[in-house]
């Protein structure tokens, strides 16, 4: 509520005095400075008019009163030292017989303190305004969470009235009132009978603009009215009703609880597309239609389970699906596949297939299960095409092959020359002049180690397969307590 003329009296700053009765319930909505005989053509009421009385004369302070009377003015500040010295007492008497108050502004207030002053409080009144309604969007959004239902009863509670919730038809869906106590029940009834009467204003509001609403006024409530829904009829119809008319900022708590019945009306019509289609799959339909993504597509494999469906949210341009061990299939377009995988990895490994139709979705979920399974061992996101590049150590499994590995080297163990030469004959594929140039040694020296090498290991190193086992071998102990297959290993 805008500032009372009692509450812009009594700020000491100003040293405002009253003449006449004070109207201390009347709101001042704005400040008016005016000399002229006749100033109401450009009050709209509920102003603080302030003058210095530069036209008025002993004849004219009745009819001058009177006018801001009847326009509805708060209250009249005649400021005193300028023109007059003192308020000329046919004002203060006029004043007190048209019920106008009268205050007297000292000469060395000027009449920019007061409009600031009262600027102020109405900054401070909007700001809680806008603080209320904030604070009431935030709990008519929790109590929408938990269905309509709720949603009528918070509205009803912060608008200290009644709420209906009506279908198209005018029957009742849900109705509460903000009266608690033994008189709820009754309280209750009255306003669900209140719907019956509401009926042909409701039939009149659904002809209209969809953004129409209706406001009403009885001898026992002001009620308004507002369709629900975007497309069509309304699907359905809010109605509340107050003790006094709706505030702004009521209003807008209003508006707030409209748009979120919105959502949730409009909400089956978004899964519509996605049950149809669902149908057409299990009919062996070819899948299609817009609750699909377009072809082509990808298929991840997400080891983050439910907090990457926490993560996508209700983007519909993915479809998630739980599987049996804990991860969560996605299927998503071609296109937005980088920026969904990167999502999905804040909360885990992702596994990616290789771009697919939609006739071969089961091929892609098998390709994105294999990526995860390498991804799982690097903590990463995988695309099924980079496992060739992860080589062969990228599908081991680390604790095999490293048991592998330090078996089959356990005999060169204590001699790191050994090792290192090695490493470099089977790097050159058993070239033994290239191997020695690679270890700054002649090749004689290399050819005695490799042939020690041999006899300790019990394996012919002419064999290529006995080369790759080694090769094996040694990039799995290279790896160290880094994952096995790093880059670089």
């Amino acid at each position: 509520m805008p500032p009372t003329l009692a509450e812009v009296a009594s700020l000491p700053q100003l040293g405002l005095r009253a003449l006449t009765e004070m109207r201390a319930d009347l709101p001042v909505r704005w400040v008016a400075v005016s000399e002229l005989e006749d100033p109401t053509p450009f009050l709209e009421g509920g102003e603080l008019v302030l003058t210095t009385g530069m036209r008025l004369t002993p004849g004219n302070a009745v009819p001058y009163v009177a006018r801001l009377a009847g326009r509805g003015v708060s209250g009249l500040g005649f400021g005193v030292g300028v023109i007059h010295q003192v308020i000329p007492p046919e004002l203060v008497d006029a004043a007190r017989d048209q019920g106008l108050t009268l205050l007297e502004v000292p000469r060395p207030v000027p009449f920019i303190a007061i409009g600031k002053a009262v600027s102020r409080l109405l900054a401070a009144e909007w700001y809680e305004d806008d603080t209320r309604a904030f604070q009431a969007q935030r709990e008519l959004t929790r109590a929408a969470l938990r269905g309509p239902g709720p949603l009528v009863t918070r509205l009803a509670r912060e608008l200290d009235g009644w709420v209906l919730l009506l279908d198209p038809s005018g029957e009742v869906r849900h109705a509460a009132v903000a009266a608690e106590g033994p008189g709820r029940a009754a309280e209750l009834a009255r306003v669900r009978r209140r719907a019956a009467e509401l009926v042909p204003d409701l039939a009149r509001l659904a002809q209209e603009s969809r953004t129409a609403s209706i406001t009403l006024s009885g001898k026992d409530d002001h009620v308004v009215a507002q369709g629900i829904g975007v497309s069509g009829h309304p699907r359905a119809f809010l109605a509340v009703g107050t003790a006094e008319r709706l505030p702004r900022v009521a209003h807008t708590i209003v508006g707030s609880a409209v748009a979120l019945l919105t959502l949730q009306s409009e909400s089956p019509r978004t899964t519509r597309d996605l049950r149809s289609a669902l149908a057409g799959v299990l009919l062996g339909l070819p899948p299609g239609g817009p609750a699909f993504p377009a072809a082509p597509v990808r298929v991840l494999a997400c080891a983050g389970g439910a907090a990457v469906l926490d993560a996508l949210g209700d983007d519909d341009r993915c479809l998630p699906v739980p599987l049996p061990d804990g991860a969560v299939a996605v299927i998503v377009p071609a296109g937005a596949a980088e920026r969904v995988m990167a999502l999905a990895h804040e909360s885990g490994p992702v596994g990616a297939s290789e771009p697919s139709g939609l006739d071969d979705l089961g091929q892609a979920l098998h390709q994105a299960r294999q990526a995860l399974a390498a991804a799982r061992r690097h903590r990463a996101a995988l695309r099924y095409s980079d496992l060739p590049g992860q080589g062969l150590l990228g599908i081991l499994d680390p604790a095999l092959a490293r048991g592998f590995a330090e078996t089959l080297l356990a005999p060169l163990a204590a001699d790191e020359t050994l090792i290192t030469s090695l490493r470099a004959y089977v790097a050159a594929n058993g070239q033994g002049e290239t191997a020695a140039r690679a270890l700054g040694v002649h090749r004689h020296t290399l050819r005695s180690r490799i042939q020690k090498a041999a006899r300790l290991l019990g394996r012919d190193l002419d064999d290529p397969a006995v080369r790759a086992e080694l090769w094996t071998a040694l990039a799995v102990t290279a790896s160290g307590t880094e994952p096995i297959g790093h880059p670089g290993h």
